[in-house]
Parts: structure tokens; sequence; C-alpha cells
């Protein structure tokens, strides 16, 4: 197959309290809300998209947050530990600001010349905060809540876990047009391209776990990028040839979108990098208003009595800050 991905495109999870997921990732982790919408396929919920400051590919970790959802379990078939880039030497900051916040960080380990320090969201997430010597050229957010000098600058890999490779391995590299890039005790790191933040997944071989149940505090899919819609139409076709269920070409307002299952059970979706978060609001104001796509326009009065409240730090909109 021709088609190769560039890196991650986005991450999307499942939370529970839309206020109290804001807050974390606003004013803990640092990160802009670039995007308040809903779930397209359930209206009643938010989808809320966390990202850098212009929401860019390979920023963005997106939630559906039920307030009251089950607790999920994490295990094979999923996509299990989410990680984040930030600059060396940060580590020690961020234990300090993750205990100061009230989440408590495990220890930092060493693994691949990468140091990672690893910790959950107040829903059960676990997210990982990756320093590597190797500098990561992508502007931080600019926010108080977080020094620029050790903020994240997006996205580093994911952490795939299933309980045999071989079938997931040809689907990195067959379908996606990833690369073997190392192994160590029974964990397999793909890249796309030459590598580096936003471009690994992690495969972790675990035939013994239990199998994971999507709920809240999991992650619900992980997207990869297409550079434009023929790249995404060609892989399509591709996919569906050698057997692939694939969904039809779908409209998420802000790129398109399509899924399937890879063999070992995670779900991945191929997302094109545009139009982008700036179609339908300015840069400045990204994230402030609730945006709904035009076939829901005709309802937005029930959407958004159905919809808490959400209240927003006004430095996300540098407008009113």
């Amino acid at each position: 197959m021709g088609f190769q991905t560039s890196g991650l495109h986005h991450v999307t999870a499942i939370g529970g309290d839309p206020q109290r997921n804001v807050d974390f990732y606003l004013r803990t982790l640092g990160l802009r809300l670039v995007k308040t919408t809903v779930n397209f396929d359930d209206p009643e919920t938010y989808h809320l998209y966390y990202g850098d400051e212009a929401g860019r590919p390979g920023t963005l970790l997106t939630f559906f947050p039920w307030r009251g959802v089950p607790k999920g379990r994490i295990g094979t078939g999923q996509a299990t530990t989410t990680a984040f880039s930030v600059p060396e030497h940060s580590l020690g900051w961020w234990k300090q600001h993750l205990e100061t916040s009230g989440t408590t960080p495990g220890t930092v380990v060493t693994r691949d010349n990468e140091e990672a320090l690893t910790f959950r969201d107040p829903d059960g997430l676990q997210i990982a905060l990756v320093a590597h010597p190797q500098p990561d050229p992508r502007a931080p957010w600019d926010t108080p809540f977080v020094p620029a000098e050790h903020a994240i600058r997006g996205l580093h890999s994911v952490t795939m876990s299933v309980t045999s490779e071989e079938a997931t391995a040809a689907m990195l590299t067959d379908g996606l047009g990833l690369s073997l890039a190392g192994e160590s005790s029974g964990r397999f790191r793909f890249q796309a391209g030459d590598g580096g933040s936003g471009a690994f997944v992690d495969v972790e071989v675990t035939p013994d776990a239990p199998k994971g149940v999507v709920a809240g505090g999991t992650v619900h899919h992980i997207a990869w990028r297409a550079a434009d819609d023929a790249e995404q139409l060609a892989l399509r076709e591709e996919l569906v040839g050698t057997g692939v269920g694939v969904t039809s070409v779908l409209d998420r307002q802000y790129f398109r979108s399509i899924y399937f299952r890879e063999p070992g059970g995670v779900l991945l979706e191929v997302a094109t990098d545009q139009p982008g978060f700036d179609i339908d609001e300015p840069l400045l104001e990204l994230g402030r208003a609730l945006k709904l796509p035009p076939w829901l326009e005709p309802t937005r009065d029930q959407i958004a009595n159905a919809l808490p409240q959400l209240e927003l730090p006004a430095e996300n909109n540098p407008v009113q800050a």
C-alpha cells in the first residue's frame, strides 16, 4: 500500500464532568481549548478539543465528557497511555506542579533515551509527559498556568496494548506506512517518517492482561494524519480492497475522517489536516463559543439547553484577557 501518514492527528478519550475536564486540561496541563462543539452522533454531549494555539494536527487531545459516565477499564484492544512532549529537564517542575494541583504523579522512568512521568487525569485516563534530548520545535500555548520553558509542545506518542503484535504491526506498517523503530521486552516502537515527537506509537504486548472496556477514563480512538482528501480516499480504497471494514468519509467540520479497527481491536481514525479550527471563529477566540455543524443549527436552542454551562479562564481567549 502506498499511504504514509506523517504522524498523529489527535487522540479522543471519554471523560466525566465537563467543567472538571476543562479545569484540568487548561489550568493543570496548560493546553488551550480550541473548539467547543458536540458529539455529532450524540449532540447533547460536548466534544472538547485541546491543543496548541491553533489546534494544529499532532497537538490535540479531545474528549467526549459525560457526567455520570461509568468507569472504563484500561486493557488490551485499547490505547492505554497518551504521551505529550515537554522540554528536557522539565519533569522535576511538572512533578511538583502536579502535586500542588492535587494530582499524584508516578516516578520518572527512563526508556529509549527518554524520561517519562506518568499520572492519571481526574477520570483515570493515563497520561505521560515525555522529555526527550531532541528539541521539539513546536511552540507551546502561551498561558500563565504553565511557564513556556516547561510547557507541553504537543503529542509525543500513544501506547497500544494488544495480545499479539504480528497482525497489528502489519496494519501499522502496510496500512499506515509506519516503520519499526525498535523493540524491547515485548514493547515495539513504530514511527512515521523519521520519527520524533508526534510520530510514534508504542505497541505493548500483554497477552495476560484483561480486555479493555471503553468508558470513562479510557481512550476511544487514535487518529492519524492524511495530508488531504485525495490521500485519505486512496487509503480508504486500499483498505477496503484488502478486506478491512472502513467507514465512509465523515465530515467532522474541522477535518474529514474514516474509521477502522486494527486487528488487535484498537479503533483507528485517519483524519485530514484541513480545513482546521479557524473556519468558523477567529484564531484569538477559539473555544469560547459553542459551535455546531450546519445540520445541527436548527436545534441549537435545544442542544444548548441540554448542555451544562462551562466557565473558561479568560486566558483561553486573548481578546478578552
